[in-house]
């Protein structure tokens, strides 16, 4: 009977820690306090940078182009070849030109050969005059004949200053025809590379409305970036700041270099003040401002037109002590912040703090924090619950 009673008061124990044990988990394990994730506060480097996106253009690029109408007849460069200034690129068919300067030379010759006849008539009328002159005192001549000698001299001197500026037009188009003439020689007129050759050996060229591009040259020891900064950033920005970028086919090494200047207005005012609604496109397009600096290219990796992805320093501060951003609270009126910082044993406490550069990923501690310490940054996930340095609040576990 004692064994029996035993069996039934301990079978009734174990029963009650097995409902204790249940209605714990229903009415006490669901209420944990979520797992924290913690941060430790180190010392590194932080930047605050402008990002943008940017392009790579040649710092000097020409468009070459023909001033006279005709056919390219030869075409002595290519794609990627260097020339010289003065260098021979191109000939047009200079027959046209050719025969112009020769009527012009014509022109010019005739009007020098009408000069001349008409140094003799002028040269015969003051001798004519002179001899009524003469005659006047001894009333040898009529008054008649000596004014009609009068009047023939003075016409042959307007003669000859009317031929004299004939003579002066023929040379302008002596000059016009000779520079024209030239004009079929399609010179370099600087260093540079040939980027493109827009018109082909054997083409028409028209320069009657505009002049046709026959190559494209590029100066590319030096590239200029243009970096296109939103409305919201560009008051942040400042001509001589540091500036750093990458390109896409190698994001490992950065090109250092200081913004020479922001620009006044975006390129699209230009579409603005053309457009007969400019109120409307403005207030539907996101506006960004040209900022431009420049970077050697010696090695030649750079090329016309490659995407930049550049960041414009704000500011930047080397071993300072560090939180994540996400680890700030509310700011307070005073200019500090509260953070959460877990102490000895997973006892937190809140804590006033003071920072200077926020990137919005890291934020420089000024006081109110030492190293080693650990702030609150989040509420941990199942996934990272059980790496959390932190450890889990609330009641422990039977």
């Amino acid at each position: 009977m004692m064994s029996r009673r035993r069996i039934v008061v301990g079978a009734a124990g174990l029963g009650a820690l097995i409902l204790i044990l249940i209605l714990w988990r229903v009415f006490f394990a669901g209420g944990d306090e979520p797992a924290l994730l913690t941060a430790d506060v180190t010392r590194g480097d932080i930047e605050q940078t402008v990002e943008a996106t940017g392009t790579l253009e040649p710092k000097e690029m020409v468009s070459v182009g023909a001033q006279v109408s005709g056919r390219l007849e030869t075409l002595n460069v290519e794609v990627g070849q260097v020339v010289r200034k003065g260098e021979l690129i191109a000939q047009i068919d200079a027959q046209t030109q050719t025969n112009t300067l020769r009527t012009a030379q014509a022109e010019l010759a005739n009007m020098q050969a009408q000069r001349a006849s008409q140094q003799a008539t002028l040269a015969k009328a003051e001798l004519s005059f002179r001899r009524q002159q003469a005659m006047v005192p001894g009333e040898a001549t009529s008054m008649a004949d000596f004014e009609a000698a009068e009047a023939d001299l003075k016409s042959a001197r307007a003669q000859l200053a009317v031929i004299d500026t004939q003579i002066q037009q023929a040379r302008v188009g002596v000059n016009t025809a000779e520079i024209n003439l030239g004009y079929t020689r399609i010179v370099a007129p600087m260093d540079g590379v040939v980027v493109a050759v827009v018109t082909k050996q054997g083409q028409t060229v028209n320069a009657n409305q505009s002049a046709p591009t026959i190559v494209i040259l590029a100066q590319l020891d030096v590239m200029q970036v243009k970096a296109e900064i939103s409305e919201a950033d560009v008051i942040k920005v400042d001509a001589g700041l540091p500036v750093y970028f990458t390109i896409l086919g190698d994001a490992d090494h950065r090109y250092n270099a200081s913004l020479l200047q922001v620009e006044p207005a975006p390129e699209s005012i230009v579409d603005e003040v053309n457009s007969t609604s400019s109120s409307s496109s403005s207030s539907s397009t996101a506006i960004y401002y040209n900022a431009l600096f420049e970077v050697p290219n010696t090695d030649g990796k750079l090329r016309a037109l490659m995407t930049a992805q550049v960041s414009i320093v704000l500011a930047r501060k080397k071993n300072v002590l560090l939180i994540p951003s996400s680890a700030l609270g509310a700011k307070a009126k005073d200019g500090t912040y509260s953070v959460r910082v877990m102490g000895a044993g997973g006892r937190m406490e809140q804590r006033q703090i003071r920072i200077g550069i926020n990137n919005n990923v890291s934020a420089e501690v000024l006081s109110g924090l030492k190293s080693g310490e650990k702030v609150v940054v989040g509420q941990a996930t199942e996934a990272t619950a059980s790496s959390n340095s932190g450890g889990r609040m609330g009641p422990p576990p039977f």
